[in-house]
């Protein structure tokens, strides 16, 4: 057996020979990393054991002479490269391999700069996962969310499991008030959201710890500015036009996609799907093939958000484009098992990330999105879209919106009508319509106690379309999106 590092570079060509790369050219820069990387190795080390010490050199020889970057990438050819030596048995142990054993997240990309920080020992310990719910305030942390899990709510422990790594980190939080504790942990947000998050679940853990003493801490001091800032912050929801739309099913079946010919019907159906049905992303990836109901024109919605599942009717357009996508998907030669995905390719079904990148692509596409950063219309304002359109119909058919409101939460999938309240975003359009409606029906009645209009009546219905009146009396100011007479 050939140790390493050997004086004839054999492994090291055996190695690179073996590299699933395009040709010779292209696996070059790797052979070039790896020779560069033994001769270091050689002239630091007489032993076959290759030590942590060598591996932190050889880092800070190339970090003072190259951007940081390359560093990095120059040290994960390096970590796969003695993997296989160690899977051969050359080498007898990767020091990169034992540091990702013992560090989160586990990546050459975040070992390699506490290596190179002033003090690595304690960069490292910053790297090691630390005992979950294992602070001062864990156990109490971990009650609530069982207990929330008992209760059939989808508890994230994620935000509970931040604090109680924050706790284990802070020296002295034992003997440190609750409250000074949260006001600590919401003092190193970056942004109004976080600072917002952290002070909510601190408040959760109060509550949590008042329903099992009596004796516990008060509620920590919340700032209603803040809430207002963070909501002030949150993107507002962009609500397509019809126009736009069409733009967006055209684009979608242009879409170039050379290796993969059934992926335009695919996003084309997914936006059909997000417009006339109203489905999250999340429901959109997650049908199957036997939640398809053609014979009844409906969809099932099994288990989405709230642990709701829902039977909902679609339209016969909306029937025709399945319809259409299923035989393209059939002459694919794609799995017909009930539980296949009912969008999927050649690897499998659309992740959640895959198709909201590849339908944001499409948006961009059809210039109503930049081609950079997160500004623009998203995949989610389809959702909203499919909201106002709807009550845009209802007041075009003249039914009452607000009787139609339950039908359309349960429709949506939402826990309650305040959860619907959220995608009602007024519109031009949309105001103009509840403004029409009111002038039809509230008018003579604000003016049946004087006995009638008269010339200048500020109540008398106006010439112009889509503006709302004004009241007379008391009342006498300009109607909001807010005013119940609206709703």
């Amino acid at each position: 057996m050939i140790g390493w590092p050997d004086s004839s570079f054999a492994l090291l060509k055996l190695y690179v020979d073996q590299l699933d790369y395009c040709g010779p050219r292209s696996r070059r820069p790797c052979a070039s990393v790896l020779r560069r990387f033994q001769r270091f190795v050689m002239a630091r080390s007489s032993t076959p054991a290759l030590s942590r010490g060598v591996i932190e050199a050889w880092l800070r020889a190339g970090d003072a002479v190259s951007p940081r970057s390359l560093v990095i990438r120059r040290a994960q050819i390096v970590d796969t490269f003695l993997d296989w030596l160690v899977a051969r048995g050359h080498l007898h142990a990767n020091p990169f391999a034992e540091l990702r054993a013992t560090c989160r997240p586990r990546g050459t990309r975040s070992i390699v700069p506490a290596l190179l920080s002033e003090d690595p020992e304690a960069a490292l310990a910053q790297l090691r996962p630390q005992p979950r719910y294992g602070s001062c305030v864990g156990p109490a942390l971990r009650d609530h969310v069982e207990r929330m899990q008992t209760l059939g709510y989808k508890c994230d422990e994620k935000p509970y499991l931040r604090f109680d790594r924050f706790a284990q980190r802070r020296a002295g939080a034992e003997a440190e008030p609750l409250d000074g504790l949260i006001h600590a942990y919401a003092a190193e947000s970056r942004s109004p959201a976080v600072h917002y998050e952290h002070v909510r679940i601190g408040r959760t853990l109060v509550r949590a710890l008042q329903r099992a003493d009596q004796r516990a801490p008060a509620l920590p001091a919340f700032d209603r500015m803040l809430k207002q800032a963070v909501l002030r912050q949150r993107r507002r929801p962009y609500i397509y036009s019809r126009d736009e739309i069409g733009l967006l099913l055209r684009t979608a079946r242009e879409f170039p996609s050379p290796h993969a010919p059934l992926r335009p019907l695919a996003l084309y159906t997914m936006f059909v799907l997000g417009y006339c049905v109203g489905l999250r992303m999340g429901e959109i990836v997650g049908l199957q093939l036997r939640d398809l109901r053609p014979e009844e024109s409906a969809l099932e919605i099994r288990e989405t958000k709230f642990f709701k599942s829902r039977r909902l009717p679609i339209k016969p357009t909306v029937a025709t484009a399945l319809g259409d996508y299923l035989e393209q998907r059939t002459r694919a030669g794609l799995p017909q098992g009930r539980d296949s995905p009912l969008f999927c390719h050649e690897a499998g079904g659309y992740a959640y990330i895959t198709a909201e990148h590849l339908l944001c692509r499409v948006i961009r596409a059809a210039g109503l999105k930049p081609e950079a950063g997160r500004r623009g219309p998203r995949v989610h304002d389809l959702r909203h879209t499919f909201v106002v359109h709807r009550m845009l119909e209802w007041y075009r058919q003249g039914i009452n919106p607000q009787s139609r409101l339950p039908y359309l939460s349960t429709y949506l999938g939402h826990r309650d009508i305040h959860a619907t309240l959220v995608y009602l975003t007024i519109t031009q359009e949309l105001l103009g319509l509840a403004s029409e409606r009111f002038r039809a029906h509230g008018a003579a009645l604000l003016t049946g106690s004087e006995g009638g209009h008269h010339a200048h009546d500020p109540v008398a219905p106006a010439s112009t379309p889509g503006v709302l009146p004004r009241l007379a009396g008391p009342a006498a100011r300009r109607l909001t999106p807010h005013d119940p007479c609206i709703s």
